[in-house]
């Protein structure tokens, strides 16, 4: 068995004296790891680090079996990391949300946005990106949102809640009785994903799905919200 093809690298584990075993998220074979020989060479290490860009080819006897990887670096973030700590939360941030895609299931969209918000890690447009990744991120793994009707009256217009039950969007007529008890929705979100946004705007996104994060995917698992979200979203 034998493939080829870019790959973002999510993060490495010791394996043996000298090699790694190396996780990456794949447009066309989703997350998959394999080990890296002589992955903890000095060659190696700057190459191997979370956010950069590779080119990755794997090899196995057998399909079912964790294989080899020869890499090849494409784009190294490492000295982007080194000087802005926005830029190193967010690569933790968004390897963290890749990780809970499910192995070798390929997500072609999701790598694609997280491939172009690994580009713009430092544009102003960067924070947006992130809630249309995570956005995105529920509708693949069964909890997506329903932000273009109202729930209560399929009105399409004047939308501003949502539903923490439903996670359907409400009007402002409609969710006014209840308006304490539902979710703030930012405009920006029914606009184009190129649109920089206000910043409480965005800490509103970013409530909105965390609390659908938490509540769907991260409580269920067992895990705990995530750190470099939190510390991400400190330095807006």
């Amino acid at each position: 068995m034998e493939w080829s093809e870019r790959a973002l690298v999510l993060g490495v584990k010791k394996h043996g004296e000298t090699s790694v075993i190396l996780e990456v998220a794949t447009r066309d074979h989703g997350r998959h790891v394999g080990v890296v020989r002589s992955g903890r060479s000095k060659t190696m290490q700057p190459v191997l680090q979370p956010g950069n860009e590779v080119a990755v080819t794997w090899r196995a006897r057998l399909e079912e079996h964790i294989g080899a990887f020869v890499v090849e670096p494409l784009a190294l973030r490492t000295h982007l990391l080194m000087c802005d700590v926005r830029a190193l939360h967010g690569v933790n941030w968004l390897c963290g949300m890749l990780r809970l895609l499910p192995e070798r299931d390929p997500h072609a969209h999701l790598f694609d946005m997280a491939a172009a918000l690994l580009a713009n890690l430092t544009d102003p447009v960067a924070p947006n990106l992130f809630v249309r990744f995570e956005l995105a991120l529920l509708a693949d793994l069964g909890f997506g949102l329903d932000l273009e009707r109202c729930a209560a009256t399929g009105a399409t217009e004047d939308l501003i809640y949502v539903s923490p039950k439903s996670g359907r969007a409400v009007s402002r007529e409609a969710g006014a009785p209840w308006a304490a008890r539902l979710l703030p929705l930012p405009a920006f979100l029914r606009e184009g994903p190129e649109l920089a946004a206000e910043v409480e705007q965005i800490r509103d996104a970013l409530r909105l799905t965390g609390y659908f994060l938490d509540r769907d995917i991260f409580a269920p698992r067992g895990l705990k919200p995530s750190e470099a979200r939190a510390a991400y979203l400190a330095t807006l």
